[in-house]
């Protein structure tokens, strides 16, 4: 069986998890996530943000963004999103399923910026076009690379000047919090968002990702959403055991600084190689631009991903770690590609 790069969920989830689930398996505890693993993981989130946030537990990432955004949004109003952000471009039209559009912003890096988004609120004809309402980033971005404290002060303060939305798609968020690059905190990440969310599905968890609502005005009604989107699981309990696992001890950032590491390793053996990589990223992503004639051999070893053409000759890979990626498979792969 070879060992797969393609994605950062092919494994089950951290033991921990595993065994919290099974001893607590027969204790009674309430419905739709007001039992106390999910109450207390809750309370830990509210002290790592330093909000009075409100937490909701769901099941998956793309049901998340659905929900939060379909909250949001009336029905004439539009999401802007990176051209490559996952609303946008693997979600089969999901938010649009809500009634909703999705603006396509063009991004190099994956990133958006002011500058970005300023051409969707310059429409000159009104009633007759989608309002623009809301804007959806991820963290880390679908390209692996991370926003700064700075680039993300500048764009919440662009929406809060423009009456928009701040929405980050988090189902990396705990491998973009511990990037090297990366100059954020949990409490900062609340302070210049109206609503994220913390990964948890690809971050050592079976399932679940917690969606935290910070602005007080998108609280109100949001359980409603829930319902109405089969969003709201009736044994919350399993989503909330999780999180309550996953935020005891700083786990769930020791296993995404895991996987960045990993990844790391990687990219420094590609650089070394001599293979550029199409984008510099310190998570779990990364990129490498390989040659046709030897991807083939490659995935003969390895699970892998094309992520796109780089040109006649050469494609764009796409290769993810993850929080239970064994070090010894990485140096195994690192040897190979050294050709050692």
């Amino acid at each position: 069986m070879i060992y797969s790069f393609a994605n950062d969920y092919a494994e089950g989830c951290h033991p921990s998890i595993l065994r919290a689930l099974a001893e607590t398996n027969l204790i009674q505890q309430a419905g739709y996530g007001d039992d106390a693993y999910t109450k207390n993981a809750e309370k830990i989130i509210r002290e790592l943000t330093n909000s009075d946030a409100d937490v909701h537990m769901i099941a998956g990432g793309t049901l998340a963004n659905l929900t939060v955004i379909g909250s949001v949004l009336r029905p004439f109003e539009s999401v802007v999103a990176a051209s490559t952000g996952h609303i946008y471009v693997n979600e089969t039209g999901a938010i649009e399923a809500t009634g909703h559009k999705v603006e396509a912003a063009p991004s190099a890096d994956g990133k958006l910026r002011p500058a970005d988004i300023k051409p969707f609120l310059n429409k000159v004809r009104g009633h007759h076009v989608v309002r623009t309402r809301m804007v959806y980033i991820s963290n880390s971005t679908e390209l692996g690379t991370v926003y700064t404290k700075q680039e993300l002060t500048d764009l919440y303060t662009f929406c809060k000047e423009n009456d928009l939305i701040l929405f980050m798609d988090g189902a990396r968020l705990p491998m973009a919090l511990t990037a090297p690059s990366n100059d954020l905190t949990l409490a900062d990440i609340a302070a210049l968002t109206d609503v994220f969310y913390i990964g948890g599905t690809k971050c050592g968890a079976l399932l679940g990702e917690a969606v935290v609502i910070t602005n007080p005005g998108l609280k109100r009604d949001f359980k409603y959403h829930l319902k109405q989107r089969g969003a709201l699981t009736a044994k919350g309990r399993a989503m909330g055991i999780q999180f309550d696992q996953l935020l005891r001890n700083n786990l769930i950032f020791d296993l995404a600084g895991h996987a960045n590491r990993m990844a790391a390793k990687m990219a420094n053996a590609f650089a070394a190689k001599g293979y550029a990589l199409s984008i510099d990223s310190d998570t779990n992503q990364i990129f490498p631009v390989l040659s046709n004639s030897i991807i083939p051999q490659m995935q003969e070893d390895y699970g892998c991903l094309v992520w796109s053409i780089a040109d006649e000759d050469h494609s764009v890979m796409r290769f993810i770690t993850s929080w239970a990626t064994p070090e010894d498979v990485v140096d195994e792969f690192v040897k190979k590609l050294s050709g050692e």
